[in-house]
């Protein structure tokens, strides 16, 4: 038996060991390609940051609704615009193809969407606007967000890692809290109303969920760091695109997949979170793992829709 663990453990050191070593050839590999793009000769990214700081003469105000609104918002609707149109007349039928929740939204309730165009418009203008006043004088404080000199791409990358874990954090425990049965029944249920949601969904919801569960853990990040307002409209497009892509309904290729949140829609009571780290710690993703979304919830890397290569087992009969 000795001799048997004593192979065992060298085995899984030398795996161990060989993953690391390609782990990080690979992860040098990819950070130096992406830092002659981010940093090229003649530094194209900090002459051009220059040139937009100038423009507007250094209003930090300015450059600041430009970075942190502007830039996010237009990367949100943008987006959407394009999915809007798939649900509601059903092309390109390239997209509808992919759609998760077959036989639903097929075409969406017209009527249903302006609601939730019209919420998600309050709230992005008369909360999220807002909310920006405080942060500004936070990064103010700070006093590196406006700088002329942009962070380097690993620094980036760096505060893109904590961004996301603070979001996941903050996002897990808010949305359990709004899942509470008062809660629920006041604030998070407008939310729900869509048990199969649509991209613009992701920020359809009650005034208080909205500051709550989607503006305060992605603004919290930046605000610890104290992040350049570049980095800060980054997170803010990344942030939104990545919610709309795990509300849009279809699992399109070469996407983050949505099924995890999708899944949530679908039985309320499973996956909280954004990566799923905090449900699998805390056992709300039990349910998720036994079925055929689990197996779906992956990047799909081919053109075939993974609801006709991993269909969903036919229900029994009555």
């Amino acid at each position: 038996q000795e001799v048997k663990l004593w192979d065992a453990m060298k085995i899984t050191a030398f795996v161990l060991a060989t993953g690391l070593l390609v782990f990080t050839a690979l992860a040098n590999s990819v950070s130096w390609c992406v830092q002659n793009i981010w940093d090229p000769p003649g530094h194209f990214w900090q002459t051009t940051w220059l040139k937009f700081y100038y423009l507007f003469d250094g209003k930090e105000w300015t450059i600041f609704l430009l970075g942190a609104a502007l830039v996010p918002s237009l990367a949100f609707w943008c987006f959407n615009g394009i999915l809007m149109v798939a649900d509601v007349t059903g092309k390109p039928a390239f997209i509808t193809r992919y759609r998760i929740q077959l036989g639903k939204n097929d075409p969406v309730d017209t009527k249903k969407l302006r609601q939730a165009i019209y919420i998600a418009l309050c709230n992005q203008f008369f909360i999220s606007l807002p909310m920006l006043v405080p942060m500004f004088y936070i990064m103010k404080w700070w006093g590196n967000t406006f700088s002329k000199e942009l962070p380097t791409f690993y620094w980036f990358l760096v505060e893109l890692s904590i961004f996301t874990l603070i979001e996941e954090i903050l996002f897990y425990y808010t949305h359990r809290l709004v899942h509470l049965p008062l809660l629920y029944k006041h604030i998070h249920k407008k939310h729900h109303e869509w048990t199969a949601p649509i991209g613009v969904v992701s920020i359809y919801a009650h005034p208080v969920e909205h500051i709550l569960s989607n503006t305060l853990p992605v603004m919290t990040g930046p605000m610890i760091m104290g992040s350049h307002i570049v980095s800060i409209a980054a997170w803010f497009s990344i942030a939104l695109l990545t919610t709309s892509i795990s509300h849009c309904g279809y699992h399109l290729p070469f996407l983050p997949s949505p099924e995890f949140h999708d899944f949530h829609h679908l039985k309320f009571n499973q996956c909280y979170g954004v990566l799923g780290v905090l449900d699998y710690l805390h056992g709300t993703d039990t349910v998720f793992r036994q079925t055929k979304a689990f197996e779906r919830h992956r990047v799909l890397l081919s053109l075939t829709p993974l609801s006709e290569s991993i269909p969903d087992a036919p229900r029994r009969a009555e």
